[in-house]
């Protein structure tokens, strides 16, 4: 029997993985906020456009990338197991649904016009959002791949290179719509489509770096070999496993996108104070999500070893520092609300004491909301580790759907307002958090165990 690994050198190992997974998402956040404040920068349809089409690309975006996500403890499992062949499989398939997804998705992207006026959008505003979707479009094959290969060397600890591929990338578009967007360095001005040649752009360099790392450092691999041949056995496990994983993170990312309708039916400053609020909430759940993302090679590790006592200890270790990160969040968001949130506000802006005002009361129900949405990412990811996505994705979406925004509009027309709101996602998230936390530790030494 192995030596057991003592509370000391699992925190070791979740910090050796978690730490640059965490900084990698801090990144990629990032990438994002440069892209806002630089459209906002040239011009305010072009920022409104922006918004819109990053919307619907986004959200295509990680509904796919659930293919790429359930790599992670596939791969995290077969390496524990010794079984190379198993992870060059896995990968290779991962690649083929991403490129099958791509396919399905741009038609989608390129005659996205006629679809978001369907939705009510002007016609000019859905003119220039189809603009930039038919460019960045093609950007989505090679960030598809980007997330098959970062989740492919994370599950086997590579997590430094994710890191380092993610801040390079985060560079690299700053520049490019430096460039491209105002005209700057001899290029061409040329606005939002400037913007998405950028975006593809660093893709395919993202693309392109990590392809060659893991060429170089893990040729063993040799994932591109024969890689048309298909592997239908193969095919259909990484779907099976990422199609569950696609629709949570997208009924997740549905409920925060239906929370910002309610905010926006109680007026402009509610609104404006609930997004910063949610981009504060957001950069300080990366840690969360970095510590997850841990968890789920961990776990997958534990899995491929059949050792449950190992697993959760190290489940153990990664709530505790879940805590450390969320009592930071906290101490954050209930001694310097003003403080944050005023960073964001024009100091000359008439309504910034009302948006302070608003944002201090948010703030302090994003304190609990941190607790409760840190558990119940962190279970997620243990889960995940377990290759259990099916009942976890019933039990989000219904926490999510079924008690996070009924409870979130109920508590606003009941005259509770923006806190209303907040405190309905605190209660679906508190919801969801429970139940997969009474799944993983009162079935998950079993799925070790006995794996299905």
């Amino acid at each position: 029997m192995a030596e057991r690994m003592t509370y000391g050198g699992h925190a070791r190992a979740v910090l050796g993985l978690g730490l640059p997974l965490i900084g990698g998402h801090l990144a990629q956040l990032a990438i994002g906020m440069t892209d806002t404040v630089m459209m906002g920068w040239y011009g305010v349809p072009e920022l409104a456009a922006l918004t819109l089409a990053g919307s619907l690309f986004f959200t295509l975006f990680l509904f796919g990338s659930g293919f790429a996500w359930a790599i992670m403890p596939m791969v995290a499992t077969f390496a524990a197991r010794g079984e190379t062949v198993q992870v060059r499989r896995a990968t290779r398939m991962a690649l083929w649904l991403s490129i099958l997804y791509f396919v399905v998705m741009m038609p989608l992207l390129w005659w996205s016009g006629p679809l978001l006026e369907l939705l009510g959008q002007t016609p000019e505003l859905s003119a220039l959002a189809q603009t930039y979707l038919r460019i960045a479009g093609f950007g989505m094959l090679p960030a598809l791949g980007v997330m098959v290969m970062k989740n492919y060397l994370a599950g086997l600890e590579h997590t430094r290179v994710v890191l380092w591929v993610t801040v390079a990338a985060a560079v690299g578009n700053v520049a490019m719509n430096y460039a491209l967007v105002f005209g700057n360095w001899g290029a061409p001005e040329l606005g939002i489509a400037g913007a998405a040649i950028a975006s593809v752009f660093v893709q395919l360099v993202s693309m392109a770096l990590i392809v060659a790392y893991a060429l170089r450092v893990l040729p063993e691999h040799a994932l591109f070999q024969r890689f048309w041949r298909p592997d239908w056995e193969m095919f259909g496990q990484v779907f099976r496993l990422g199609w569950p994983i696609g629709l949570t993170t997208l009924a997740e990312v549905a409920l925060f996108a239906g929370a910002s309708v309610l905010m926006g039916m109680l007026g402009t400053v509610p609104l404006a104070a609930h997004g910063i609020v949610i981009q504060v909430a957001t950069a300080t759940f990366m840690i969360q999500m970095g510590l997850s993302n841990a968890a789920t090679v961990r776990a997958g590790n534990a899995l491929g070893r059949g050792d449950a006592r190992h697993m959760l200890d190290g489940a153990r270790v990664v709530m505790v520092m879940g805590a450390v990160g969320v009592a930071v969040s906290i101490a954050l968001f209930v001694l310097a609300p003003e403080l944050v949130i005023g960073l964001f506000v024009d100091p000359d802006d008439p309504q910034r004491a009302a948006i302070i005002a608003v944002g201090r009361q948010l703030m302090l129900i994003a304190a609990l909301f941190q607790l409760a949405d840190a558990v119940q990412v962190l279970h997620l990811g243990l889960l995940r580790g377990l290759h259990d996505t099916r009942v976890p994705m019933i039990v989000a979406a219904f926490a999510y759907w079924g008690v996070g925004m009924p409870a979130a509009a109920g508590l606003m027309w009941l005259g509770w307002g923006g806190v209303g709101v907040w405190l309905g996602l605190t209660f679906g998230l508190t919801v969801a958090a429970v139940a997969l936390g009474v799944r993983f530790w009162r079935h998950g030494a079993a799925m070790v165990v006995s794996p299905r």
